[in-house]
């Protein structure tokens, strides 16, 4: 009875494999048959015009997130469960050194720090050079 079962596996398993490969012989001779066709591309030619420079205004409305670090400092989770109100935090810089000022998260000046009708406010000392700028994209 086994022998009877493992013949007709056989059988079946031939027989699928003639199927895969009729179909692989049908598949090659339709791709024979099909035809290539390269694609119409037009000859570049360059133009004696120069070209139009964008104008900039289309940018000019795009919302930018500045930032002035007055300091920093690390504290102890202990220290920080401590803090209350009137608590003071000493801060790593000096009363009048100049603060870092920041446009999306990069360093573009410096500046003091100065009170305009009783809001704080940042006087730009100083604008870092473009190479400094793309020394921190890197």
């Amino acid at each position: 009875m086994e022998e009877k079962e493992v013949k007709q596996q056989d059988i079946q398993e031939n027989l699928e494999e003639e199927l895969d490969m009729t179909k692989a012989l049908e598949m090659e001779k339709a791709m024979k048959q099909q035809t290539v066709q390269t694609p119409q591309i037009d000859e570049f030619t360059p133009t004696a015009e120069k070209p139009k420079i964008r104008d900039i205004e289309f940018i000019l409305d795009i919302p930018l997130e500045l930032t002035v670090i007055i300091g920093s400092t690390r504290i102890l989770v202990q220290e920080l469960l401590q803090l209350t109100q009137g608590s003071v935090v000493a801060l790593d810089k000096l009363a009048g050194e100049p603060m870092e000022v920041y446009v999306n998260g990069k360093l573009i000046g410096r500046g003091e720090v100065v009170v305009v009708n009783e809001k704080f406010g940042i006087r730009i000392t100083d604008i870092i050079s473009p190479q400094e700028r793309v020394k921190q994209l890197g």
